[in-house]
């Protein structure tokens, strides 16, 4: 089984209640364990400012899906939960990424292993170092923690509540 760390967000509607969904879906799956998951943050929107705050969260999970599966997985559970692709950057009922898989590195045309802007974003790195400060980003070499600490991303990320199983 392999360790991945999944980010999740939502801005439309219900946002708790889709991101609750969400980690249930993930977690539906025989091939997905989820471990532990990060308390939910309210963020401010990166990219384009002018619409609602998002609410974030990480779950941290173990699999027997590949990389590529676990893509298709989380983009079932999306398509599921009524994501409709509007702009990039725009507003959305659902999203998932894969942050991490393991100490991997993968870049293919339809996924990129860590996520891109992982050490750029306050909204994922929050989330993801309550949950493994001490992890190693497995391109940069640093602790995810330290990567945080020196973010100059200025966006704020409020903690909402405590939520781990």
């Amino acid at each position: 089984m392999a360790r991945a760390y999944i980010g999740l967000g939502s801005n439309v509607g219900d946002r708790e209640v889709f991101l609750e969904k969400a980690i249930e879906m993930l977690g539906d799956s025989k091939r997905v364990k989820i471990l532990r998951r990060a308390g939910f943050y309210e963020t401010e929107p990166v990219g384009r400012e002018d619409q609602p705050w998002f609410i974030n969260t990480v779950a941290e999970i173990e699999t027997s899906c590949s990389p590529e599966k676990l893509l298709a997985y989380t983009h079932s559970i999306e398509l599921k939960l009524g994501r409709h692709q509007r702009e990039h950057w725009g507003p959305r009922e659902i999203d998932l990424d894969i942050l991490l898989y393991e100490n991997r590195v993968l870049d293919t045309p339809t996924l990129k292993v860590p996520h891109p802007q992982l050490h750029q974003r306050r909204f994922v790195l929050a989330p993801l170092c309550e949950l493994a400060p001490d992890l190693i980003h497995p391109i940069f070499q640093r602790p995810l923690r330290k990567l945080l600490e020196g973010l100059s991303d200025n966006k704020q990320v409020i903690s909402l509540r405590a939520k781990k199983f």
